[in-house]
């Protein structure tokens, strides 16, 4: 071998050790979890479920208590004037009296209805705020402890090593840290409405 070809030797064999070595120090630790697992299989998830069953069902009842009588005095006056022109109609003043107190009730079961739609997504909202406090922590807590670099939500990836999933873990801890968490209903005032989000 010439010597003039040393000094390029030299510097092809450095550049692949380099280049083997960058791989290994650049290795990352990235792990994997399941939020709407761990939400839905936790004590506090499933706590949370059931509370806000009960509160649909019971705003469900409010609203039902309110279209019960509007659907009953539809059905009367669709019976009332199916055998009327549009004009007999208008020249009964008792029927356009019924008609327009039969849109504004309709009118305030719409108005209801939103509001409850927004009672219940604001109650959702409170009711999660410390679970995903709590979860938040659980998961730097599993991140320091696994040393990794990156965690990444399940509905992301298409594969991962079920090794490197740390739901079982998450839901364990989470069951300890919080069991279960208060679930009020927020009452908003009537023709109150909260921004779309």
């Amino acid at each position: 071998m010439k010597v003039q070809h040393l000094p390029a030797l030299i510097v092809a064999l450095t550049a692949a050790v380099i280049a083997m070595a960058a791989p290994a120090n650049a290795q990352t630790n990235v792990l994997i979890m399941n939020e709407e697992r761990i939400i839905a299989e936790s004590q506090v998830g499933q706590h949370i479920s059931t509370r806000m069953q009960a509160i649909r069902a019971e705003m469900d009842g409010e609203l039902q208590a309110l279209l019960t009588p509007i659907q009953e005095e539809s059905d009367r006056l669709n019976a009332e004037t199916a055998s009327l022109t549009p004009e007999a109609i208008q020249a009964r003043p008792d029927l356009m009296q019924r008609i327009q107190a039969l849109n504004a009730q309709a009118q305030q079961a719409e108005a209801l209805r939103q509001r409850l739609a927004q009672e219940l997504q604001a109650t959702q909202r409170q009711a999660m705020r410390p679970v995903l406090e709590a979860l938040q922590a659980v998961l730097q807590e599993v991140v320091a402890e696994r040393g990794a670099q990156i965690l990444i939500d399940r509905s992301a990836v298409v594969y991962a090593d079920p090794a490197i999933d740390v739901s079982d873990s998450v839901i364990e801890r989470l069951n300890q840290r919080l069991p279960t968490t208060a679930v009020n209903r927020v009452r908003l005032p009537q023709g109150e409405q909260q921004p779309a989000e």
